[in-house]
């Protein structure tokens, strides 16, 4: 079952396992926020259980860097704006991915990783990222970091 992010009234639901489940939401929330001021898009997740290609999606992405979560993925979204194709995943941890893949023009595909609040560098990033700091009212201090899509 699906289910649309308010940004407004931020909410933990899908995410209650999670040990940083309030942070993990607002770092939800925070992207909800973003993509209907940017796009007026409505973010809508769906359980992990009812995604599994997309998680297959990302997986296959992240095999590019040899990068392979043991988090558990809690929820996913997966959408279109304008000419760029969003991927997100959301996991248990507090972790947070997107992978960014424009139609027309392979110079724009990243995937980006967003760490929750509270949360530790994962030890599939340690070392191989360094993270910026970015305050939000909605999710406090997001750690974020990327890398372009080669392949």
């Amino acid at each position: 079952m699906s289910y649309i992010v308010d940004f407004k009234n931020v909410s933990t639901v899908c995410l209650e396992s999670s040990p940083v489940a309030e942070a993990l939401a607002g770092l939800r929330a925070n992207e909800a926020r973003y993509f209907m001021n940017k796009y007026k898009h409505e973010f809508t997740i769906v359980p992990a259980s009812e995604s599994q290609e997309n998680i297959e999606y990302v997986n296959r992405v992240l095999k590019e860097r040899d990068i392979v979560f043991t988090a558990e993925p809690l929820e996913t979204s997966r959408f279109q704006v304008e000419n760029i194709q969003f991927t997100y995943v959301f996991y248990e941890d507090g972790l947070g991915i997107n992978v960014i893949y424009t139609i027309d023009d392979p110079k724009k595909r990243a995937v980006g990783f967003k760490l929750a609040e509270g949360m530790e560098v994962p030890k599939e990033l340690e070392g191989k990222f360094k993270f910026a700091r970015q305050k939000s009212k909605l999710a406090g201090t997001i750690r974020g970091s990327f890398f372009v899509i080669k392949g």
